[in-house]
């Protein structure tokens, strides 16, 4: 399916991308807005990342909506995918979702502790792409 040029992608094909990557972006907004990457899994289809106390984790665990979004691009053939997780997140503090989360091992990049958990529960997802032009 197309929308002004941009091809719709399925939601079978999103989750699937969703798996193939391991670094996304988080926008928040409340407060002021912003823009986080993190490196991510998924869990039960829901996007998961480690984050340390301070504005990433508080604006995004506090049971508010936000965006998740990765992407692929090729700046040769100006073609490309985007892939968006809407839903609301909250810090994991169950143990067995804590023990199910580090199982995934998520390995921040980042030298600081990195000790919550964040689950962003996937209420919605879409995806679209660019394809070369005939």
């Amino acid at each position: 399916m197309s929308s002004y040029g941009l091809e719709i992608i399925e939601r079978d094909e999103c989750e699937a991308l969703l798996g193939s990557q391991q670094v996304g972006r988080v926008a928040v907004c409340g407060g002021r807005p912003g823009v986080f990457p993190v490196l991510y899994a998924l869990l039960d289809g829901d996007v998961v990342f480690r984050t340390a106390p301070g504005e990433k984790l508080m604006a995004a665990a506090l049971n508010r909506e936000v965006v998740f979004e990765i992407d692929a691009y090729d700046l040769t053939t100006h073609t490309g995918w985007s892939v968006n997780v809407i839903g609301s997140s909250e810090e994991i503090e169950d143990a067995a979702e804590l023990a199910r989360a580090a199982a995934l091992e998520l390995h921040p990049w980042a030298g600081e502790v990195r000790d919550r958990y964040v689950r962003i529960h996937a209420a919605e997802v879409t995806g679209r792409r660019i394809t070369e032009s005939a």
